[in-house]
């Protein structure tokens, strides 16, 4: 029998076909995002937006490069006017290695560095020549408009900017705002996204047993993450037995023992760039305990409850005064938030429980926004806790659970 003719060999193709032909047009995406940011910075009367956050361009113009280094190195940005061509500045010389068949980056410069790691000494010199350099480009579509968004900078930047006149607007607010309401195709990208997660977690489940440390369980997330074509994990947060209380500890060397609890949240970015967002909670090779039981009963019905409340038109200050009370034993160590948006990355807004929320964010639930509902149970004094998370679309007449790996329902 050759190669080809391979039962197996088939298998492999198909799933690299699966996980290299996009599930949706590319470029569709990529000129919605785009028009969203345009929109946003008109209604706000900015002449346009200076962005170095690494996900703010990814949503932009859909352009990558090293995004964990650049999201501490200042080493890349874009130019987005309000009306007019795109400029990314890149790293490396202005090549347009990366950005070859974006629609969305209509020029690609070389950058003007003034990050000390690279200008060294001269950082200030070339603060301001990187200033002049960004006034010549906006002044070509501004119309005399000195309003500028701006993500993200070192503070020499933005003092330059001011002393050539021009107003500084938080870009942030913009991406923000411009990054909640997803689109169809959009969320398609996110299901495969979710696809690609939940099989990395069943890799996880498969390799869970007595003996493994945390690190090399959650290796398995990556390794599957990588396979399927994502990118990166924000985060470590994989925890076992008593270091699952208080939660937040991040995956050590560890060995899990039989009988543990092990708790984790993905945060995984997966493939196109989209977060992938769950929390689940098991025990190791064994049934749990009358406690563990009790637990995770509790955090089952947070999800559950808080999740039903989701549909158009509800406000966030509504949001937050319905949802599922916290009993006592849990309040002190409740999780930073009951729900957060979800996209590129963790996204606006952020539904805090009644005892952290602050008046004045009069937010409303809309079509096309995408959650994460958020579940910790975790008893002051206790060993163990309980981490739940699903991610969730806001649909037309209520919502969709777009996260599908089985929660553990024989335990209620």
């Amino acid at each position: 029998m050759s190669r080809s003719d391979d039962p197996s060999n088939a298998a492999r193709q198909h799933g690299a076909m699966e996980h290299t032909v996009p599930p949706c047009d590319l470029d569709a995406v990529r000129h919605y995002r785009l028009g969203r940011v345009r929109e946003a910075l008109a209604a706000r009367d900015l002449a346009g937006i200076i962005l170095y956050d690494p996900v703010n361009i990814r949503y932009a113009v859909d352009s990558s490069n090293m995004e964990i280094w650049c999201s501490r190195n200042e080493a890349r940005y874009l130019y987005v006017p309000t009306e007019g061509p795109t400029r990314l500045f890149e790293f490396g010389g202005g090549s347009d290695l990366l950005t070859t068949g974006l629609p969305t980056v209509d020029e690609v410069r070389p950058t003007i560095s003034f990050l000390y790691f690279i200008a060294g000494q001269r950082h200030e010199d070339r603060a301001r020549e990187w200033a002049a350099d960004m006034d010549s480009v906006i002044r070509e579509q501004s119309g005399g408009n000195r309003r500028i968004a701006l993500d993200r900078v070192m503070p020499l930047g933005v003092f330059e900017l001011q002393r050539l006149g021009y107003e500084i607007v938080d870009g942030f607010e913009v991406m923000e705002n411009a990054r909640v309401i997803k689109s169809p195709d959009e969320i398609t990208l996110m299901r495969h996204s979710i696809k690609v997660c939940e099989q990395a977690i069943g890799q996880m489940r498969d390799a869970l047993q007595p003996g493994i440390t945390e690190n090399a369980l959650w290796a398995e997330l990556h390794r599957g993450n990588i396979a399927g074509g994502g990118e990166w994990i924000e985060c470590r947060l994989l925890a076992s037995g008593p270091r699952t209380n208080p939660w937040f500890r991040e995956c050590s060397m560890r060995v899990i023992e039989r009988g543990d609890i092990v708790a984790f949240d993905t945060d995984l970015v997966g493939p196109y760039g989209y977060c992938s967002d769950i929390s689940r909670t098991w025990v190791c090779d064994a049934r749990p305990t009358d406690e563990q039981r009790r637990l995770y009963a509790e955090a089952y019905a947070h999800i559950q409850e808080n999740k039903a409340l989701l549909k158009p038109g509800v406000t966030f200050d509504e949001l937050t005064r319905r949802m599922r009370p916290l009993g006592d034993e849990f309040a002190e160590q409740r999780y930073v938030a009951a729900m957060h948006g979800v996209g590129l990355c963790d996204e606006y807004p952020v539904i805090r429980y009644p005892e952290d929320w602050e008046p004045g964010d009069d937010g409303v639930l809309q079509e096309g926004m995408v959650f994460c509902v958020e579940a910790l149970t975790s008893p002051v004094g206790g060993r163990e806790s309980i981490k739940l998370e699903e991610q969730v679309l806001i649909t037309a007449d209520g919502h969709e659970q777009l996260s599908s790996y089985p929660l553990e329902e024989d335990w209620l």
